[in-house]
């Protein structure tokens, strides 16, 4: 049991690495050269680089997904449940969804690989993207919470520790991803500066909330 967890640990790290990684590159490198590139040259790249990238993209967010919910039960069946793993898992559910629910099927739209409004389909696709770049501190740092300063009194979830601090860090993220679904991209996740001063800023934010309340 050792062992099969500690592989599904490895492929879970491995499969996480790419998605972000990917996730990180759509944001940082290849938005910002669709802002300057030429007719021709977004046509060559649309047609040849986008759509291999979002293929790796969407299932290794898959593979991420999957074997996070089988470690999730494997570590579970071993250790008492911390506040940091219940955020940090249902932020990567909500990444997960985000990827499938609302990214790919506007990205196809934007790509025209099918018939819709490509304007309006690219703003949702990129604010989605946003949202989760600004989700992706907190998840990295939840990951590495929970082994490290998760099994504290204060964190077990069967312990003495405070509900509030999870109930209002799940609330901070519900309304980032309310945005995500229903809002506007707001003019500090518009730029690759402020999005990753707010990501850094969530994961102190909801660190302080699950450890001192």
């Amino acid at each position: 049991m050792i062992m099969v967890a500690f592989l599904f640990k490895w492929f879970h790290l491995l499969f996480g690495i790419t998605w972000i990684g990917l996730l990180f590159y759509f944001n940082f490198v290849q938005a910002e050269y669709f802002k300057k590139a030429s007719a021709e040259a977004l046509v060559d790249v649309k047609t040849h680089l986008v759509t291999k990238a979002l293929a790796w993209f969407r299932w290794s967010a898959f593979a991420t997904f999957v074997t996070g919910f089988v470690l999730f039960g494997l570590v579970g069946a071993q250790r008492v449940t911390n506040d940091f793993i219940v955020v940090g898992g249902i932020l990567g559910t909500i990444m997960f969804l985000n990827v499938f629910l609302i990214i790919w099927p506007n990205q196809k739209i934007a790509l025209g690989l099918v018939d819709g409004d490509t304007a309006a389909a690219g703003a949702k696709a990129a604010l989605a993207s946003r949202t989760n770049v600004l989700f992706s501190a907190t998840v990295v740092f939840c990951m590495l919470a929970s082994p490290h300063l998760g099994y504290s009194q204060e964190h077990l979830l069967s312990g003495n520790g405070s509900s509030l601090g999870l109930l209002l860090s799940l609330g901070v993220i519900a309304v980032a991803q309310l945005n995500a679904m229903f809002g506007k991209m707001l003019r500090p996740l518009a730029t690759v500066r402020g999005v990753i001063h707010l990501s850094l800023a969530l994961a102190v934010i909801i660190y302080c909330l699950l450890s001192y309340l």
